[in-house]
């Protein structure tokens, strides 16, 4: 049992059904028995009392003799019963008596070696429940002797707890082991049954993904035990949900937002003198400008399904040509290759085109501003970014794509570009990653799956 995790809810209910048992037969056994002592049935029609002290007082002598001990139960039988009278015998002719035998009784002294067990009464149509003398053969310390005598004794409270305990011992405890195997064979169907709902909802659980909205898990087949639980988990996910919908309308309202001053800024750049300043000034703006698009197009992609085909050839051709002016001015030259004329993919062009936008302004910022930018298009469904900067060594290369993360503290950017790369390309069933540059720079992949 792991006590870290709860325990096993199998091993917890065989365990307190066990003890419940337990417990509930102890305490029912001693209200009867309790029950029994007090109403004085067991005393008052126990026929075998005189038998009992005299079976555990009985000794041999040195001499072979039978005799008594002085034991208080013995003590206490002679001085409640003035006319006690009794015979004992042994196999080997023994005999130890006292006080004057009933003349009713007297006639059975010379058959008491024909006779095993038996109980007498003077009136044998009177129906008493106890009997006037008993003869029985017992056990005790002299060895087995027949005892023909009153019954006049009473139970003890001792040989009650005696006898109880010895009832328990043989009928109790073997019905309980039963029960305990029982139990244990069959808790673990009835677990099983009882949370069969649950384990569907866990399943469902596992299901939900950052990318699923609207999604419950299951209370019909719930137990009622765990229902609370399962509705709590629900009430949690409608709020994330919400949380999540107040996140988005933030996103697409800011970014819708921020297009126009954007593009105002963007206008205004384009009336500076040309130099270095005014490169920077623009790739920053293309920076934002994209950015923004991205932002409206992840939350167009959740909804656009199935997605339309797109000539990857093409596509790659309109981006070098929109960002040349950019790379000229940095003072990069551009590059672009293909394997055919046409190389088809399904998925969003506007994204797909940011997503590559922000890779080649990527190349621009951390190129070095220096070298070749190579656009590459190839078969099956691949474009690679490429630059003959310092690269990003190998250990960076899946850090770069968390959110917020830049390789430089000085680096310009809020550091989500590539991040909204990689999730545009998740969304297409594909994946980018950093692989190592023909130039000795770093060399971004985009893969697609096949049409």
């Amino acid at each position: 049992m792991n006590a870290a995790h709860g325990g096993s809810l199998k091993w917890r209910l065989v365990l307190r059904l066990v003890a419940f048992q337990t417990v509930l037969m102890s305490l029912l056994m001693a209200l009867a028995v309790g029950a029994l002592w007090a109403t004085g049935y067991l005393v008052d029609d126990y026929e075998g009392g005189t038998l009992d002290v005299l079976k555990d007082a009985l000794v041999r002598e040195p001499g072979g003799t039978l005799a008594l001990q002085p034991t208080p139960e013995l003590a206490r039988l002679r001085a409640e019963s003035p006319d006690l009278w009794f015979v004992i015998r042994d196999l080997q002719g023994e005999r130890l008596s006292e006080g004057s035998v009933p003349a009713d009784f007297a006639p059975i002294l010379d058959l008491l070696g024909s006779v095993h067990q038996a109980r007498l009464g003077r009136d044998p149509a009177r129906r008493e429940r106890r009997p006037d003398a008993l003869v029985s053969w017992e056990h005790s310390a002299a060895g087995d002797v027949q005892i023909l005598g009153g019954t006049q004794g009473n139970l003890s409270f001792g040989r009650l707890v005696a006898g109880a305990s010895a009832s328990y011992l043989i009928v109790i405890l073997p019905l309980l082991v039963l029960m305990a195997l029982t139990a244990l064979a069959v808790t673990p169907w009835v677990v099983r049954r009882a949370l069969g709902g649950l384990g569907e909802a866990a399943t469902q659980a596992q299901r939900i993904d950052i990318d699923q909205r609207g999604v419950r898990l299951p209370v019909d087949a719930v137990p009622d035990e765990v229902a609370p639980l399962v509705h709590a988990v629900n009430d949690a996910l409608a709020r994330l949900d919400d949380g999540y919908e107040k996140q988005q309308r933030f996103l697409i309202d800011a970014a819708h937002e921020l297009r126009t001053p954007i593009a105002i800024l963007t206008t205004r750049l384009s009336t500076l003198p040309p130099g270095p300043e005014k490169a920077r000034l623009l790739e920053d703006a293309a920076r934002l400008s994209t950015l923004a698009g991205q932002l409206l197009d992840r939350q167009r992609l959740d909804r656009q399904h199935p997605f339309p085909r797109v000539d990857l050839v093409e596509l790659a051709r309109r981006v070098m040509a929109d960002l040349a002016p950019l790379a000229f001015a940095a003072g990069y030259e551009m590059s672009f290759d293909a394997d055919a004329g046409y190389l088809e993919v399904r998925g969003d062009p506007t994204s797909i085109e940011r997503a590559l936008t922000n890779l080649v302004q990527n190349a621009i910022e951390h190129g070095g501003r220096r070298g070749t930018i190579a656009v590459r298009v190839l078969r099956p469904g691949r474009i690679e970014v490429g630059d003959e900067g310092a690269g990003i060594p190998p250990a960076e290369r899946e850090q770069v794509f968390e959110p917020f993360r830049r390789l430089r503290a000085d680096g310009r950017g809020a550091g989500l570009g590539l991040n909204l790369v990689r999730e545009i390309m998740r969304v297409h069933g594909g994946d980018v990653a950093v692989v190592d540059s023909s130039g000795g720079g770093a060399c971004f992949r985009m893969n697609f799956p096949p049409c």
